[in-house]
């Protein structure tokens, strides 16, 4: 079937919908394979979707999100992320009942229900999940599923049709139309995945975890965000990641990443990074090595440039980089340090958070809740962070045994808040903000207030006895 023929007849449909009477037999022989092909998704991507519902011992909230953006999440009034239960969609990977869904839509249930296509219904247990992705992996007792087909989402081109089934407004297997908007869009979504299929298909709340199909009916992304509900601007995990994603949650219930410990951002993305290193133009600048984590040599403002002979430019660039590779592979890196290039031979590690955030649970509940937050007097001086001024009471408070400057201390950083995605922790002394000193919390607090933080603020850091950098945007 040639396609791009059937396209353009589509596309002539529907500007001129009356035109239908005076096509000749070879264009209506073309219209009527479109819509053959268009069935043809839906009657192969179909039986591998299924309806799950969570049900909840109380609401959720979802934070993290940047403004407009939404989970497809639903329920059975059609209300919002946040209500209980959940509906959401998932498919089946696997023949023996193993599904893969978003983690929002399972996260914190109390007991997870799934429906197959044929109407049959299961209790379903939680594998694994990676809350990093959003993605989980459900099992249920049953054999002879119909698992659905992957495709390549590496292979997918902007403006190709794009199909998504789902369970929008507990409309169970809706099916919709669209195409390909973007590639590898970022989201800043901060610590959480950052790189989306974008497409215009309609998508509603309801529609989380089912797939996106291409022409053939294979499953090229993972339906997961919406803007502002049904606008035209939805957001899917590309599968290829997922299938990764997917098939350690299986082997072991959790997920492990490669990482070069290392905090890090990109040149291109910060003015103030391209002030800082007017010489450099492209590459990955080293903001900080992770406490207690091998960095192969690397230094603070070091300039990561290539990966194996590939040109990173971005930090999204580096991060593909080297979750491409395998933990403890060895990679040669160039980097520009200090007004020179070398070349370092860096070895990944796992990263840290990763082991101590995933775990496997028959039940996706936390045997014991984490104790609430410390709460602090201070009211905080940016977004999301707490300051005080630096006492000899409060260094020993945090362990740090001698002031090596002037500056505030740290003392509370809010979960997914500008401040934590800068990578501020408690503890950190902050002595330098967009480019003055900081001798108090006053001084801070006006920097705050008169700079620009749609461009982001480079502030230096003393933590444990070593210099830090952190670029806090709102």
């Amino acid at each position: 079937m040639k396609i791009r023929h059937l396209c353009g007849v589509f596309l002539a449909f529907a500007i001129f919908p009356n035109a239908g009477a005076q096509q000749p037999p070879a264009a209506s022989a073309l219209l009527h394979q479109l819509n053959d092909s268009f069935a043809a998704v839906f009657e192969k991507a179909a039986p591998s979707v299924v309806i799950i519902e969570a049900g909840q011992s109380a609401p959720r909230s979802i934070p993290g999100l940047p403004p407009g953006l939404e989970f497809f999440l639903g329920d059975s009034e059609g209300r919002s992320a946040g209500t209980r239960p959940n509906i959401g969609s998932g498919f089946i990977i696997r023949a023996d009942g193993y599904i893969l869904t978003n983690y929002h839509v399972v996260g914190d249930a109390d007991e997870i229900s799934v429906k197959l296509h044929d109407g049959r219904r299961f209790s379903a247990g939680v594998v694994g999940f990676d809350e990093r992705s959003d993605l989980a992996v459900l099992k249920i007792e049953a054999t002879g599923l119909p698992a659905a087909e992957l495709g390549d989402s590496d292979a997918v081109k902007v403006g190709q049709f794009a199909f998504a089934i789902g369970t929008p407004m507990e409309l169970p297997y809706t099916f919709t139309v669209g195409v390909v908007s973007a590639k590898a869009r970022n989201l800043d979504l901060g610590k959480n995945y950052e790189e989306f299929i974008q497409t215009d298909a309609a998508i509603n709340p309801g529609n989380s975890g089912g797939p996106l199909c291409d022409i053939d009916g294979r499953v090229v992304g993972i339906n997961t965000l919406i803007s502002g509900g049904n606008r035209g601007l939805g957001f899917a995990i590309p599968i290829n990641s997922a299938k990764n994603i997917a098939g350690q949650l299986v082997a072991s219930g959790r997920v492990r990443r490669p990482w070069l410990g290392i905090y890090i951002a990109g040149i291109e993305e910060n003015e103030i990074l391209q002030r800082r290193f007017p010489g450099v133009g492209k590459g990955v600048v080293v903001l900080e090595p992770a406490t207690g984590v091998p960095s192969g040599g690397l230094l603070p403002d070091d300039v990561i440039l290539k990966v194996d002979g590939v040109p990173v430019a971005l930090a999204g660039d580096l991060r593909r980089q080297i979750l491409g590779k395998k933990i403890g592979q060895k990679v040669d890196l160039e980097v520009w340090r200090a007004g020179r290039v070398r070349n370092l031979a860096v070895t990944t590690s796992e990263q840290p958070d990763q082991m101590l955030r995933a775990t496997l649970r028959s039940r996706h509940k936390p045997a014991n809740p984490p104790a609430p937050s410390r709460q602090l007097p201070d009211s905080p001086a940016s977004p999301g962070m707490t300051v005080r001024d630096v006492s000899p009471d409060v260094l020993r408070t945090f362990g740090i045994r001698r002031q090596e400057s002037g500056g505030v201390i740290v003392t509370a950083v809010e979960p997914m808040s500008p401040a934590a995605v800068a990578g501020i922790e408690p503890g950190d002394i902050i002595t330098e903000a967009g480019g003055c000193p900081i001798l108090g919390k006053q001084d801070l607090d006006k920097i705050l207030q008169a700079d620009d933080q749609g461009r982001g603020i480079l502030l230096l850091l003393r933590r444990g006895g070593r210099s830090a950098v952190a670029i806090l945007k709102p």
